[in-house]
């Protein structure tokens, strides 16, 4: 979609994430504590993540928020879901769909959508950092995955929303944060799990945890 590749999927494998950034949310999945989990995806694309954790969190009850219904017509046909998979899918925006999701009923909020090569404005506000905090349980984690380079305007804004949650952490390639080209930044709030975005090599991959985060990212306004 508008020229970038939007999913990598291996229906023989769900476990396999292709795309470095959402490795990285795939371990802070796995992060969390053990046993099935209620996810709300706000995009979801070919469903690569709500397939990884249907596979790896049997039982766990997730919700897309999709609104490319021709993504997801073609997804249907080319890629269907496993039977009983869990994964409910809604063809609605990430800012209207939130306003039908219900108050302390998710585990987990994963942010990675897209429209015309970008995550839109409306998804990265304080205003919609509320709607999430609304629905995340106590205990909840809320995951966006954001595109930006240095300064980083788009991400201290959003780390600036965010710190409402609690715990802010904060994951890029090394090329991103050398301002080489615009890059995948994850960032991670609420009760971030210890051992977070897994235990990469630093010459693979930059975590950034408490003051670390200020340092590298504060000094935003929330949106």
């Amino acid at each position: 979609m508008d020229g970038m590749d939007q999913s990598a999927v291996d229906l023989e494998d769900p476990t396999r994430l292709v795309f470095d950034y959402v490795r990285r949310i795939g371990d802070l999945v796995d992060a969390l504590p053990a046993g099935p989990l209620r996810v709300l995806h706000v995009g979801g694309a070919a469903m690569s993540l709500p397939r990884y954790v249907a596979a790896t969190r049997p039982r766990s009850a997730q919700i897309v928020l999709e609104p490319a219904a021709d993504i997801v017509d073609r997804v249907r046909a080319e890629a269907p879901l496993p039977a009983r998979s869990g994964i409910k899918v809604r063809p609605v925006d990430g800012e209207s769909g939130i306003l039908a999701v219900r108050d302390d009923s998710q585990d987990l909020v994963i942010l990675d959508a897209f429209e015309d090569g970008v995550v839109p404005v409306s998804l990265t506000t304080a205003a919609y950092v509320e709607q999430v905090g609304r629905v995340l349980a106590p205990g909840g984690l809320f995951v966006a995955n954001l595109v930006d380079r240095p300064p980083y305007p788009r991400v201290r804004a959003f780390v600036a929303a965010v710190r409402a949650l609690g715990e802010v952490a904060v994951g890029a390639e090394p090329a991103t944060l050398k301002g080489r080209r615009p890059g995948n930044l994850v960032v991670a709030s609420g009760a971030v799990p210890a051992g977070a975005f897994g235990t990469p090599s630093p010459l693979e991959y930059r975590v950034f945890h408490g003051r670390a985060v200020a340092d590298a990212f504060g000094g935003g306004r929330p949106g």
